[in-house]
C-alpha cells in the first residue's frame, strides 16, 4: 500500500426513523450490515454501519476512487434494502429520503456522499463526523476553526507543514458555481461567503503545499429529479490528521462550542449543535436539538480501525450543558424569527398552504 491509493467514502441516508425521527432501529443496521457483507465482496475492502440519529452511514474502504458508478450503486442497492425492512416495521418517512431510480450517482437521488483519495500515511488517523437535524453549511464553522484559525490549531503556526495554509473550497448553491480560496491570505474573503451557511458551503479543504486532501463534506442540499425537487440528506464530514495536518485534539477542539445551524424540528429552525457519543445521538426534544457524533479510525492497508467513540468524553460535559442552555433559550422564541427560519428557507413547511388559503384577503393600501 506504499504508493497505491485508497478511497474511504462515507455515503448517509435516511430510510426511516424509529420512533419518529428519533433514532434508528437496530434491524434496520442489521440489513445494511448483511447487504454490504454479501453484495460487497471482491468490491470494497472494508466497511461499517453507524447512524446519528435516525440517518444511517456506510463508511466504505475501497480502491475504485471517487464517484465510482459500482460503488454507487452498491451503496444504493443496500440503502433499498434498508428502506425495505423500515416500510415493514411502518418506520416514519422511509419513502421520503431517496428518490426511485438510480442514476450512476447516489447525489442527485437524496442520500449524501462524503470521498475522499489519498494514499495511506504511516500512520493515517481520520475522524468522520456525522450529523442530525441539522442542513448544507452547518461544517463550515468547525472547518473555519480546524483549518484556518490558530486560536484553535496551535500547529497553524507552529508546525511548518502548515504555515502555508490551507485552501478551500466553497460551492455557491444558488449558482452552482465554486471558488478556491486560499488561507490566511484570503481569510476575510472566505469568512464573507461562509458566513452565509444557507448558500456558501465548503465542500473540501486541501493542503496549499502539495494539494493533498484534508477534509471533504457531503454538501447536497436538494436536487431537481424528473422535474421535481428531489430528497436530501444531512452532511457529513471526513477530516485527516497528524503529521501535516491538524491534530486529532485540535480538531476536537472545533466542536467544544455549540455553533449555531439551521434544521432541528422540520428542518426550520435554528438551534445548537450538541457534540455526543453514539448511545446519545437521539434527537428527541423537538427532534433534537441538533447532534453530532464522530467516529475515530486508523486506517491500515484500507482496514477501518476503530471505532473510537470521540465525544464519550467529559470533557465536552459543559459543552452539551451548553448546547442545552441554548436549545432553552431560542424555544422559548417560539414560532418567531430567528428561531424560526425565514420563509424562503423552510424545508418543510405548510406555509405556502397557509398563505394561499387567506391570499384573497389581502389588500392593497
Amino acid at each position: 500500500m506504499a504508493d497505491k491509493k485508497i478511497t474511504l467514502s462515507v455515503f448517509t441516508a435516511d430510510v426511516g426513523g424509529f420512533v419518529g425521527h428519533t433514532s434508528s432501529h437496530p434491524e434496520v443496521l442489521d440489513v445494511a450490515r448483511e447487504t454490504l457483507a454479501s453484495l460487497g465482496k471482491g468490491r470494497i475492502r472494508d466497511f461499517q454501519v453507524l447512524r446519528c440519529g435516525d440517518d444511517l452511514s456506510l463508511v466504505l474502504t475501497h480502491s475504485m476512487g471517487v464517484d465510482d458508478r459500482g460503488i454507487h450503486g452498491l451503496v444504493w442497492d443496500t440503502f433499498l434494502a434498508c428502506r425495505e425492512v423500515a416500510e415493514e416495521l411502518k418506520l416514519y418517512g422511509s419513502s421520503r429520503g431517496m428518490l426511485d431510480d438510480f442514476t450512476g450517482n447516489v447525489r442527485c437521488l437524496g442520500p449524501g456522499s462524503a470521498e475522499m483519495e489519498f494514499v495511506e500515511r504511516t500512520s493515517e488517523p481520520v475522524l468522520i463526523f456525522l450529523a442530525n437535524k441539522t442542513s448544507v453549511g452547518a461544517w463550515n464553522f468547525p472547518l473555519y476553526k480546524i483549518f484556518a484559525d490558530p486560536f484553535n490549531t496551535a500547529g497553524l503556526i507552529s508546525d511548518p507543514a502548515m504555515l502555508a495554509g490551507f485552501t478551500f473550497r466553497v460551492l455557491d448553491l444558488k449558482e452552482g458555481r465554486a471558488i478556491d480560496l486560499s488561507t490566511p491570505e484570503e481569510l476575510h474573503v472566505l469568512l464573507a461567503l461562509i458566513g452565509s451557511t444557507s448558500r456558501y458551503v465548503v465542500t473540501s479543504v486541501a493542503r496549499r503545499t502539495d494539494g493533498e486532501v484534508a477534509a471533504v463534506v457531503s454538501s447536497e442540499k436538494y436536487d431537481v429529479h424528473a422535474g421535481r425537487v428531489g430528497a436530501s440528506s444531512e452532511p457529513a464530514l471526513i477530516a485527516r490528521c497528524q503529521s501535516g495536518f491538524p491534530a486529532v485534539g485540535e480538531v476536537m477542539e472545533a466542536f467544544s462550542f455549540p455553533w449555531l445551524v439551521s434544521g432541528w424540528m422540520r428542518y426550520s429552525h435554528i438551534g445548537p449543535v450538541m457534540p455526543v457519543p453514539f448511545y446519545e445521538a437521539n434527537s428527541a426534544r423537538f427532534d433534537g436539538p441538533p447532534r453530532v457524533i464522530s467516529a475515530g479510525y486508523q486506517l491500515s492497508d484500507a482496514r477501518l480501525i476503530g471505532p473510537h467513540d470521540m465525544f464519550d468524553d467529559p470533557s465536552f460535559d459543559e459543552t452539551r450543558k451548553t448546547a442545552n442552555q441554548a436549545a432553552g433559550y431560542l424555544r422559548r422564541q417560539g414560532p418567531f424569527q430567528p428561531h424560526r427560519l425565514p420563509l424562503e428557507e423552510i424545508q418543510y413547511s405548510s406555509m405556502p398552504i397557509i398563505l394561499n388559503k387567506v391570499k384573497e384577503r389581502f389588500k392593497k393600501i
